[in-house]
């Protein structure tokens, strides 16, 4: 990672955690993940040759960050959506300042209609880190935009496990998808859509 965007990131997580132990309001907080699991997902991404990534839950823009730099390596990009238009702001900053902006297509729009209106096998790779309860409600529209040998990853998976159970039990029901959790910062989900990329 190039330094201006080291210095950039190191910033943000800085930012992250000093708000986050100001404020115990929710829409406020910034909840970012953490610097592994920025990591993890960089890794992820250029593993599986994921051009085009789905980032649910944009907050700040720190994990967009971590997803667009390995993007920008494989020649991808990342679409990120996010409600709060105080956060859509700070990311929108952030991205201008990153020298990644080319790879990051940063939406304020609801999720589920997002999702609504994506096309079939239209990602390689989802990154959801949002509104827990609304994950079951999204969950065909998910596995219906991921590709043949797509994957979703799900952020809070430990440190939220009651939260994250209905989803969990829907995804591993699904005889479409192999899982497994991963103990990396908040713990990751991660399910696998059988089948190969045409």
């Amino acid at each position: 990672m190039a330094e201006p965007l080291a210095d950039l990131m190191a910033e943000l997580e800085r930012f992250g955690q000093m708000n986050d132990a100001a404020t115990s309001e929710r829409p406020r907080r910034m909840l970012n993940i953490t610097r592994d699991t920025g990591e993890f997902l960089a890794v992820l991404v250029k593993a599986m040759d994921a051009k085009r990534v789905l980032e649910i839950g944009t907050s700040n823009g720190y994990s967009t960050l971590w997803l667009a730099s390995a993007a920008r390596d494989i020649g991808g990009s990342v679409t990120t959506v996010e409600m709060a238009e105080l956060k859509v702001g700070m990311a929108t900053a952030n991205f201008a300042r990153s020298g990644l902006g080319a790879q990051i297509s940063l939406l304020q729009d609801d999720a589920g209609r997002l999702l609504e209106r994506s096309a079939d096998a239209s990602y390689d790779l989802v990154f959801l880190d949002s509104e827990r309860p609304e994950y079951p409600g999204w969950w065909p529209d998910l596995k219906r935009v991921l590709r043949a040998g797509g994957l979703l990853v799900v952020d809070n998976a430990t440190s939220h496990p009651e939260q994250m159970a209905p989803f969990v039990a829907l995804v591993e029901a699904d005889p479409d998808f192999t899982t497994c959790l991963v103990p990396v910062g908040n713990g990751e989900f991660l399910a696998v859509k059988a089948g190969r990329r045409a």
